[in-house]
């Protein structure tokens, strides 16, 4: 399906541009991608954390609809990677959405509801997904504030607008951290069954916090995927990213290029896979436009100075622009992210020689090559991005048939071509779409996500309730 119109001119009226300041510290992405793999091992994640972390409950409410309970704590992440986080990012808030009275004491349902990209505070989420949620389900929400929004914003930050590529890093490994915090303490406060959901960015985060969870949990991600790369390198946001800045930092900065960019990998990007892949999908077509330019090249050695038909081929070429330029979409997405990036077309006989057996993929240029470094600073994006966000590098939840994953199959923000899926990735989940793109079905599907939670705790209760 052809991305949302819709998502491109929302995301283009909206004035935000992310990451002026560049990747962040290079030594404090080393330390993220080194605790990463600590943080991904499910038993080694949750044992950093006490199962009395202390929590400072603020405000404790009846209103005339529901019991509200907000509270604060010190975040784990600051704990164990200490002088990464500014300083206002180090306290984390919550609000608790309950029931004036439970109708059982037995079960008293609460799903953990982390916030997606721009929704500050509690009040969207409030009144959108919790307070709906309790009146037709009976399950309670409780709504964590993301590091870098709400009181969680560092002064110089404006809006959503994060200033580091690394602070979507920082961010991610707060809310795993957290939401452990908030888990233990809510079966301590004798809640539960206990769930997590969130949309596109909070569902992406809720995913990873389902990984840490040592017990079987409703998971309910909304418009996320199986990584955030293609989110910041294919969708619509890669147009709202300071390019030029992260492209100068990269070529000029050697730790960037010879000790971080060693550290990460990029996990779906297998180019004679993807290669063979687009091959075979547009077979007999590729055969044809192979033989026709094998043809014409043969006739080239044999003249070695027919030109016309150097012309025609490159005619050729330029007349399928558009058809290439999908195909090497597919097979090179960091090339493509806009028109900036286009590959540049081939300059020898030996280039177009190459191209050709490659199904016209490009060819690499020299280091100082202006493409090439757009080239690079893309490739480092997608494997930091996948390092740290790609859900194959954290652990398969424990129980993965409570899993229900809402997308949408116009999505321009959250990309899946040549993504690893999540039922790759996650066997026995269930991944269901719904005709939208992603700004639509925010506004348009909140009753289907809620519908979509209470459908998940139910398969808990009847899979794990005690008889």
């Amino acid at each position: 399906m052809p991305p949302s119109r819709l998502d491109t001119v929302y995301r283009r009226i909206l004035l935000t541009k992310f990451f002026t300041k560049g990747w962040g510290n290079p030594d404090s992405l080393r330390r993220i991608f080194e605790f990463r793999k600590i943080i991904a091992n499910r038993e080694a994640c949750y044992n950093l954390i006490s199962r009395d972390h202390p929590i400072t409950i603020t405000k404790d409410e009846e209103w005339s609809d529901c019991h509200i309970i907000e509270g604060c704590f010190l975040t784990p992440f600051e704990q164990h990677l200490p002088g990464i986080m500014p300083e206002e990012t180090k306290t984390s808030y919550f609000q608790l959405i309950l029931p004036l009275k439970w109708t059982s004491h037995a079960v008293k349902p609460v799903c953990l509801n982390l916030a997606g990209t721009g929704d500050h505070y509690f009040w969207r989420r409030r009144n959108l997904i919790a307070k709906p949620l309790l009146k037709e389900a009976g399950i309670g929400s409780l709504l964590l504030e993301n590091p870098f929004y709400g009181e969680r914003k560092p002064k110089d930050q404006i809006r959503s607008n994060l200033l580091n590529v690394s602070d979507i890093f920082i961010m991610g490994g707060c809310l795993i951290m957290e939401c452990i915090v908030l888990l233990n303490w809510c079966e301590q406060q004798g809640f539960g069954p206990l769930g997590l959901t969130g949309l596109s960015m909070g569902g992406h985060m809720a995913s990873l916090a389902a990984t840490n969870w040592p017990k079987p949990i409703p998971l309910i991600p909304c418009l996320s995927w199986s990584t955030a790369s293609p989110v910041f390198t294919q969708g619509v946001m890669s147009e709202s990213i300071n390019w030029p800045l992260l492209q100068s930092q990269y070529s000029s900065d050697t730790a960037y290029q010879n000790d971080l960019a060693k550290m990460v990998k990029i996990i779906d990007q297998d180019d004679a896979f993807l290669a063979g892949q687009h091959f075979a999908q547009h077979f007999p077509a590729s055969i044809s436009r192979m033989r026709k330019l094998r043809n014409d090249l043969n006739d080239i050695s044999t003249t070695n100075k027919d030109t016309n038909i150097l012309n025609r081929a490159n005619f050729d070429i330029s007349e399928q622009s558009d058809a290439a330029e999908k195909a090497a979409a597919k097979m090179f997405p960091l090339n493509l992210i806009s028109n900036r990036f286009k590959p540049a077309e081939p300059e020898t006989l030996e280039g177009i020689h190459a191209s050709v057996d490659v199904c016209l993929l490009p060819v690499e240029k020299k280091n100082n090559d202006v493409k090439h470094r757009e080239h690079e600073a893309l490739q480092f994006m997608r494997g930091i991005m996948d390092e740290c966000t790609h859900l194959r590098n954290f652990e398969v939840p424990v129980d993965t048939e409570l899993i229900i994953a809402i997308c949408a199959k116009d999505d321009a923000y959250v990309p899946r071509d040549n993504c690893m899926s999540l039922e790759k990735i996650w066997p026995g989940a269930e991944i269901r779409y719904i005709d939208a793109g992603h700004v639509s079905a925010y506004l348009l599907h909140q009753k289907l996500f809620r519908s979509t939670i209470a459908e998940a705790f139910e398969r808990y209760t009847k899979k794990y309730s005690k008889s």
